[in-house]
């Protein structure tokens, strides 16, 4: 399963690139591989990420900006989404993953089997 994780190289957001570089960032800390698809850069990424964002997670105008995760083709979600998941250390579930021994989340989702 690889993880991709939608970006816009040439974002003139700063709020953007935040988003996309902490994303990145927590993946690579926790060597999670992940594969970066540019929609700045590459006309097929851009009209793939905007087709599979699905209805229910799509702004109320516009297209749907990075970053965008997805495991293979199942969308995780986007900036929020992932945001959300880290702060409630279920980033693992999140993405579609096995948390791996001694993780936060591996031992949370352990105490709770046994409750």
């Amino acid at each position: 399963m690889v993880i991709k994780v939608y970006i816009a190289t040439s974002s003139g957001s700063t709020s953007i690139k935040k988003q996309q570089q902490d994303v990145m960032g927590f993946l690579s800390a926790n060597k999670i591989e992940f594969e970066e698809c540019d929609i700045a850069a590459n006309e097929d990424n851009r009209k793939w990420m905007r087709e599979n964002v699905p209805e229910e997670a799509r702004p109320a105008a516009g297209n749907p900006l990075p970053p965008q995760i997805f495991n293979q083709d199942r969308y995780c979600g986007n900036y929020e989404a992932f945001f959300d998941a880290r702060e409630d250390n279920v980033v693992y579930a999140f993405l579609g993953l096995t948390a791996p021994p001694g993780s936060k989340e591996a031992e949370a989702l352990a105490k709770r089997e046994q409750q």
